[in-house]
């Protein structure tokens, strides 16, 4: 061990706060990004808005980069695994909460724009009447502000999780054992 480096019983980063302060301030441009597509009629349900993913693996790879240098260059990969769910935890409360807000008070037809559109393909499908008015009732259940900002949450968290999985594989750095 070097004068530099404490021993492993002293204090190590805050996996929590770390994960906080990268997962807010990503999920803030992930909001500015999905906003701006919004304002500008372009459909995020598509591949553009997938792009949002981008900024949740940037802000996971920020948050573990940041970590390992205040931990002196050591993650485990479990330490990333809880910093990668925390950061894309935060990344769906924000982004329910965003969606939330627009869909309740900036924009209330979004809903009714988004069942039209389903309708639509539902029909270039094939799909008969009665089909489509079971998928739309379906469909309404499932997108109240309310119901989208939980499965903001429920989606961030499972596909964040899938990602941190890989991530944390790839940029952790264990201790070594007898240091």
């Amino acid at each position: 061990m070097t004068e530099n480096q404490p021993s492993v019983a002293e204090n190590q980063p805050s996996v929590t706060s770390v994960a906080l302060k990268y997962g807010l301030i990503g999920a803030l441009i992930s909001v500015v990004f999905t906003a701006v597509l919004l304002i500008a009629g372009i459909d995020v349900s598509g591949w553009i808005g997938s792009l949002g993913y981008l900024i949740l693996i940037g802000a996971m790879v920020m948050a573990m980069k940041d970590y390992k240098k205040q931990n002196y260059g050591y993650m485990s990969y479990g330490q990333g695994l809880g910093l990668g769910t925390l950061v894309s935890l935060a990344f769906g409360v924000l982004g329910g909460l965003f969606m939330f807000v627009y869909t309740s008070f900036i924009d209330p037809d979004f809903r009714t724009n988004m069942m039209d559109k389903q309708r639509i393909e539902l029909e270039e499908r094939g799909m008969d009447d009665e089909q489509i008015e079971q998928a739309i009732s379906m469909g309404e259940s499932f997108s109240s502000p309310v119901m989208m900002f939980v499965w903001s949450i429920v989606g961030y968290l499972v596909i964040g999780f899938i990602i941190s999985l890989v991530v944390s594989a790839i940029m952790k750095h264990n201790r070594p054992e007898f240091e």
